[in-house]
């Protein structure tokens, strides 16, 4: 039986009169591909609300410790110190001297004032991560007379628990072991992705609108007066958008659980070492299938479910259906009969089909549709049944 090594997950959602994504200009970001332009969500917006949303399959359900995304975080470790009973001016000295040794912001010795424990990137941290340091530091400053003693024993302390440091990285939240870390840091060290996700984009050419609108002033039109309190314009788009992401199984249990990955599906792992991986995977499904992006949502309310996900587990390297899309979907095609999301899944099912037929069919699939479809080789299920499959699929390591 091949092993399910990757998870490959494909979505249709459509969107219409919503600002999903803004680029630096405040309008819907772009792609071009192939022969048209399109309307495209990025990777990093997708992950941000899968990962704050809050519903019975949110992350923060799995009760494994989330991480904290900040410029702030030395910040945070500051007061927290202080919490401990330490005075301010120890703290603030504990969180420079961890800086100074180039946790989170190498080369932030020069900063001053207001600035001094903002690092330069948002840097994604662990919980847990930041609760060691803290115990550690108010132990340190408890031991220390002065701030110059304190900074000094706390470089020595972490140029001596370099490699206890380090493997913190399994405790620095869920949200990098899904997504990674990267921290220009030689103290704490980077964490690889196990889960990769595209920008999604639109099946067809970009539909835009430049929104119009005024806002009306109350006690204006009471008095009797014309006019508004302000005229705005802002860009809206609708879209079939096609999505893409992958899980990478035996990155994932690495993550979770610090095992080799590549003893993820030895015969002496076992099944329990991957139980949390596929809670995990399952959680991610229905994030994945139901939780929407969207800017000025009071406005636009773009929520919308998956109206198709194929799932397909295996072995084999990963690889993108967007290539069915390479030429944009008209948006009307007198010759079919079909609408434009039935166009786009038979889109999907021949150039799967033309894969197969190129390099053979080494994945097991299941799907979710609204519309009647049939797929090469792939099971028709529900929503929960497909995540409740790729769940076991994960646990027992085959597919």
């Amino acid at each position: 039986m091949p092993l399910p090594r990757f998870i490959q997950i494909h979505t249709l959602h459509t969107y219409p009169a919503a600002l999903l994504n803004r680029d630096d200009a405040g309008l819907a970001k772009r792609l071009p591909l192939g022969n048209a332009v399109r309307t495209r969500i990025s990777s990093q917006c997708l992950k941000r609300h899968w990962r704050m949303t809050d519903d019975q399959f949110a992350l923060s359900k799995l009760s494994i410790p989330m991480a904290i995304r900040s410029r702030a975080t030395l910040e945070l470790i500051s007061k927290r110190i202080q919490e401990k009973g330490i005075s301010a001016a120890l703290a603030q000295a504990a969180a420079e001297a961890l800086r100074d040794a180039g946790l989170l912001d190498k080369g932030g010795k020069d900063k001053k004032g207001e600035d001094a424990l903002k690092t330069g990137q948002a840097v994604l941290m662990g919980k847990p991560e930041i609760d060691y340091l803290v115990e550690r530091c108010t132990d340190i400053a408890l031991a220390s007379p002065d701030e110059q003693t304190l900074k000094t024993n706390i470089a020595k302390a972490l140029k001596d628990e370099k490699k206890n440091i380090e493997a913190l990285k399994h405790a620095s939240g869920l949200e990098s072991a899904l997504f990674g870390r990267m921290v220009t840091s030689d103290i704490l060290t980077n964490r690889d992705a196990s889960i990769y996700v595209s920008h999604a984009f639109t099946v067809h050419q970009a539909q835009v609108e430049n929104d119009y609108f005024t806002v009306v002033d109350d006690l204006i039109q009471e008095a009797g007066e014309l006019g508004s309190a302000g005229i705005f314009d802002t860009e809206l788009a609708s879209g079939l958008y096609y999505g893409y992401v992958v899980v990478d199984v035996p990155q994932l249990v690495e993550n979770l659980e610090g095992i080799p990955a590549n003893t993820c599906f030895a015969d002496s792992t076992p099944v329990e070492r991957r139980e949390l991986a596929g809670r995990v995977v399952q959680h991610l499904l229905h994030l994945i299938a139901t939780v929407s992006p969207g800017a000025k949502r009071g406005s636009t309310a773009p929520f919308d479910w998956a109206k198709f996900m194929l799932v397909e587990a295996g072995d084999w390297q990963p690889r993108s259906l967007a290539g069915a899309f390479h030429d944009a979907l008209p948006l009307e095609d007198k010759t079919s009969t079909h609408s434009i999301r039935q166009r786009a899944v038979i889109r999907l099912a021949q150039e799967m089909s033309t894969m197969d037929q190129a390099y053979g069919a080494p994945l097991t699939r299941r799907f979710l549709a609204l519309d009647a479809i049939d797929l090469p080789g792939a099971e028709r299920v529900s929503l929960s049944k497909l995540a409740e499959w790729t769940s076991e699929t994960v646990r027992q390591g085959v597919c």
